[in-house]
């Protein structure tokens, strides 16, 4: 089982959750989340744009889902194929289990 983890700077969510749903990925978390990139954030105009701030953190978006090893490719294309700027990371898991069942391993997802 792996672990993939994507960091978007866009809001790309609802198209690739979608690309994932036709594959058959049911589970996927999304979290919005803070932080920076290599390239700084948006520049915001305060005091009627007399001032320009740069933001030290801007907006990102954070989609995490468990798959089988199988379809690890297939996947990542389609996470490619619809987001326009962002990282992904794999990551292996050691074990997982089902709280509600009990069930271990690839069961679980």
């Amino acid at each position: 089982m792996l672990k993939i983890e994507v960091i978007l700077g866009e809001n790309d969510v609802m198209a690739i959750s979608e690309g994932l749903k036709k594959i058959g990925i049911g589970g996927l978390t999304v979290s919005k989340v803070r932080g920076r990139g290599k390239k700084p954030g948006p520049e915001i105009h305060a005091s009627k744009g007399s001032e320009i701030f740069v933001p030290q953190f801007s907006e990102k978006y954070r989609l995490e889902a468990i798959i089988s090893d199988a379809i690890e490719d297939e996947v990542i294309g389609i996470i490619k194929q619809n987001g326009r700027v962002g990282k992904i990371f794999v990551s292996q898991i050691l074990r997982a289990v089902d709280i509600a069942s009990g069930d271990e391993g690839e069961n679980t997802i």
